[in-house]
């Protein structure tokens, strides 16, 4: 039976998610959130909750004399000088610790994601003890206590030495017994996430705050469908290479772009770590559109259509608005691609357009939404 306090707290909880669930589209858009990294939590700023308190009085202003009026507040000072303070209420924030598994959660339900089914053989082997039976034999660690006293006590009373006025009992190295277990192979879906962006003179920093807010949801949302998550980084300009998560989000160049040299980086890292067969594999790549060339927008198509896509769940490419970038291959990829890349199964490229951390929100959903 569910305690009267455990009841509390799961009605507290709810009360949370419906906060954060109401004011989701605000915490994509003004970064709200602030994440804690190593356990997996972040914290949320939730307005309007107060969790009851007992508040004792102050009752240092001593005893009062004479008639009061009506509204009057007791044992209160009037506050002088320049550091008097408010009157005015404020306002009350409190900051609940929340999973992101439960966070992704809330996020499938506002944006009416649905699960992602990993790709047929995307099905990883991994090995796990299964506990089955009873041995004599084994090491201490797996000692089955319960069973190593019946035992023994079978054995005394077979032997007429249990006392039930003294009921000592003692086992012998013959009453132990231990846990057996087998190894199983268990299935785990695997993913790799490869994110691509430029960093070229014209992505500046509320370019790469665009992409690092979008970049944390992407992660958020596939870490929830999958048991285990590999990020890759990839930063270009006209030269691509692969760089740690810090460096992706903090480098800046002056240089120009070539997005194909990000492709082929990216095409050389699956053939050397992720074989299609064995991966789920999400690409994204983050830009402003400009590009070098005609000649290496054909280049970056083909490299998509040919050598990309095909192993991959999806690609997706986010383009960011820039004063400095052209804005065009989003255009680009949208005439090459008419029917972005649609099977039965949904499209596996897409592409979205995020000018402002409003657009956040909707580009996540236009990514998610085939369920890929």
């Amino acid at each position: 039976m569910i305690s009267k306090i455990e009841q509390d707290h799961q009605r507290f909880r709810q009360i949370v998610r419906g906060k954060i669930r109401k004011d989701l589209r605000r915490f994509l858009s003004r970064h709200e959130l602030i994440g804690r990294e190593g356990k997996r939590l972040v914290s949320i700023p939730v307005h309007d909750i107060d969790i009851p308190t007992f508040r004792y009085g102050d009752n240092s202003a001593g005893i009062g004399m004479g008639e009061g009026e009506e509204g009057d507040k007791v044992g209160a000072q009037p506050a002088s000088g320049d550091n008097a303070g408010g009157e005015d209420q404020g306002q009350h924030i409190l900051e609940v610790d929340v999973s992101l598994d439960e966070l992704a959660d809330i996020l499938a339900e506002e944006l009416e994601l649905p699960r992602i089914e990993p790709k047929g053989e995307q099905q990883l082997q991994t090995i796990a003890n299964k506990f089955t039976g009873i041995r004599q034999t084994g090491p201490a660690s797996l000692r089955h206590f319960k069973r190593s006293y019946r035992e023994a006590l079978k054995r005394q009373l077979m032997m007429g030495d249990y006392d039930p006025d003294n009921p000592i009992i003692i086992p012998v190295k013959e009453d132990l017994r231990f846990r057996s277990f087998q190894e199983v192979k268990k299935p785990q879906s695997n993913a790799v996430i490869v994110y691509m962006m430029d960093v070229s003179g014209s992505m500046g920093d509320e370019q790469k705050e665009l992409v690092r807010l979008e970049a944390f949801w992407i992660d958020t949302w596939l870490r929830r469908n999958y048991e285990g998550i590999e990020s890759r980084f990839i930063v270009h300009d006209v030269r691509a290479a692969e760089v740690d998560r810090k460096t992706f989000f903090s480098l800046r160049e002056d240089g120009g772009t070539r997005i194909s040299s990000a492709y082929q980086c990216c095409k050389e890292l699956l053939d050397s770590k992720y074989d299609p067969a064995a991966w789920n594999i999400y690409l994204f790549h983050f830009s402003d559109g400009d590009n070098s060339s005609e000649a290496d927008n054909r280049q970056c198509v083909s490299l998509i259509q040919d050598q990309l896509v095909p192993r991959a769940n999806m690609f997706g490419y986010c383009q960011v608005a820039s004063a400095y970038g052209s804005g065009n291959f989003i255009n680009v990829l949208r005439e090459a691609f008419p029917d972005c890349l649609a099977d039965a199964d949904g499209p596996r490229l897409i592409a979205s357009k995020v000018n402002t951390k409003d657009d956040i929100y909707d580009s996540l959903a236009t990514f998610f939404k085939p369920g890929r």
